[in-house]
């Protein structure tokens, strides 16, 4: 319990160190609002930001989505075939070293400024962390216990089902809640550089127009939406558990 109350002491201590500074510095609300200004433009434009917020969970949550699916195919490929890993491993590597704001404006050249684009960018930016997590994880698993079930005539299927894929799951997981931060990410991205909705394409409008407050609503609302999904792969998590230890 004390462990969880840690972070929400810390929370409004720095909070209420950040009013009280720019209370003192009388700083003006164009530069840095006060956290009393943030909530007010949260709940006086709250209809917009959820409108938003939806418009940028819906692509935060198909990428993902694709991205795990992906990722839990690539990873079962990459394990079973050595010469597969080797030749991909690298080029997976690689593709992290290419700057996601260059990839933007490309992709809404060739696809436009639909929903596509972004989905595309969360999918970049959450299919690394899952693949190779799951990749370790499926690595892993001991000899000793694959010899003994090929020994008790299992194949490769059954040996994926009942040893490998359960004894990956948990780094499968790890993975896919780190990815579940940067989905949102992603979206917010994509939306910055080619949107007409969602809280990337919010941020922009209001920044021109000097509403700052507004700003930081935005940004609060990303933390929600990545909290969520980071809450849901828990849950995913236990319920897969749940599930397998029932049967």
């Amino acid at each position: 319990m004390k462990k969880k109350i840690y972070p929400v002491v810390s929370i409004i201590f720095l909070l209420a160190l950040w009013q009280l500074l720019v209370t003192i510095f009388h700083t003006p609300a164009f530069i840095l609002p006060s956290p009393l200004n943030v909530l007010s433009a949260l709940f006086a434009d709250g209809a917009t930001l959820v409108y938003h917020s939806f418009v940028t969970l819906e692509e935060a949550v198909i990428g993902l989505v694709i991205a795990a699916l992906l990722s839990f195919v690539t990873a079962i490929a990459m394990d079973h075939w050595q010469i597969f890993k080797n030749s991909l491993y690298p080029l997976l590597v690689v593709s992290q070293t290419l700057p996601i704001m260059v990839l933007g404006p490309l992709l809404a050249l060739w696809f436009g400024f639909g929903l596509f684009p972004k989905v595309i960018l969360v999918i970049l930016m959450s299919y690394f962390p899952i693949v190779v997590a799951f990749s370790d994880g499926l690595s892993k698993v001991s000899s000793e216990q694959i010899n003994f079930f090929k020994t008790m005539g299992a194949n490769e299927w059954q040996l994926y089902r009942i040893i490998k894929i359960p004894q990956g799951s948990n780094d499968f997981f790890s993975g896919l809640k780190v990815a579940a931060t940067y989905c949102v990410s992603g979206a917010i991205v994509g939306e910055w550089l080619s949107a007409q909705a969602g809280l990337g394409y919010y941020m922009i409008r209001v920044k021109n127009s000097y509403q700052i407050d507004k700003v930081f609503a935005a940004i609060l609302c990303v933390i929600i939406l990545s909290l969520l999904l980071n809450m849901l792969t828990v849950l995913l998590k236990k319920g897969y558990y749940y599930i397998l230890y029932r049967s």
